[in-house]
């Protein structure tokens, strides 16, 4: 693994590089308040046939804070000047969550730059339809917009706030440690304490602006949509933004396991459904 930086209009991007020179590119993308660690369990997987690269959003992880920046089209921006620095061949982009939207905007602004699509429940209706008040992410975020500043001020260390979280209820009702990965816990502590917390105000306030993806435009590369279930109190991509897609022509295969909430990577009960979304895509 090799960190690097990327600048680019003012803005330093960081990426986790892994895998052979000249290997077919994966971009892979985490969601927000998140970080390049909550995909470490993916490298190995990956990383011996493909050029794996990950990027920190701006304002997350080991890249530049850009108060009062964070909208789509920056995320896309970010994800270009990889792309451009990079990869000499369209790639496969990998998202979860806001990478997942910001792969969808990447492909359908910069269809060169992308060759398929995995994408774990991505909130796909943008600022025209956010998610509905009562969705337990909501309730998340207002959580975390208030506690890592004080987090981060009372220099608790990484290993004491995953123990932290891993007593905390998940959406699904039982500890977060009960239900999810302990690197995804830990991945979890890692990012909130590089975290710029005001990534969450444009979503807490409604007002997150224009978005790079349109859901009545096509999707035209392939790949696989892996969708929460919407009976889960979390879930981002809801039926009717997936049956849009649909009917604006895009032809992403969508698979919603039963039961899975948004945290499908994170999930010992669903991770594997991403492994195999990924394996499925990255074979052709």
């Amino acid at each position: 693994m090799a960190g690097h930086d990327i600048e680019r209009d003012g803005v330093r991007r960081h990426v986790e590089i892994d895998g052979p020179d000249g290997a077919p590119p994966v971009l892979v993308l985490h969601g927000i308040t998140g970080s390049t660690a909550t995909w470490d369990w993916l490298v190995p997987i990956v990383a011996s046939t493909h050029r794996v690269v990950r990027l920190d959003f701006r304002g997350h992880g080991r890249s530049d804070r850009t108060p009062g920046a964070y909208d789509s089209a920056g995320y896309v921006s970010d994800a270009v000047a990889v792309c451009e620095a990079l990869f000499d061949t369209p790639c496969t982009v990998i998202g979860h969550s806001l990478g997942g939207v910001t792969a969808l905007g990447l492909a359908q602004s910069r269809p060169d730059l992308v060759a398929a699509l995995v994408l774990e429940d991505p909130p796909m209706g943008g600022s025209r339809e956010p998610l509905d008040a009562d969705n337990s992410l909501l309730t998340a975020f207002r959580l975390m917009r208030e506690s890592v500043p004080q987090l981060q001020a009372s220099g608790i260390d990484e290993m004491t706030l995953a123990g932290v979280l891993a007593q905390a209820p998940s959406p699904s009702g039982p500890p977060m440690g009960e239900v999810l990965h302990a690197d995804a816990v830990q991945a979890m502590a890692t990012a909130l304490l590089q975290l710029d917390a005001t990534v969450l105000d444009p979503v807490l306030s409604g007002a997150v602006g224009s978005w790079v993806y349109d859901v009545d435009r096509p999707i035209t590369q392939r790949g696989v949509l892996l969708a929460a279930d919407p009976s889960q109190p979390d879930c981002v991509c809801r039926p009717a933004e997936i049956d849009r897609a649909r009917a604006a022509g895009t032809t992403l295969e969508v698979r919603v396991p039963t039961g899975a909430g948004h945290l499908v990577h994170d999930s010992v009960r669903f991770r594997d459904e991403m492994t195999r979304a990924v394996l499925d895509v990255l074979a052709g």
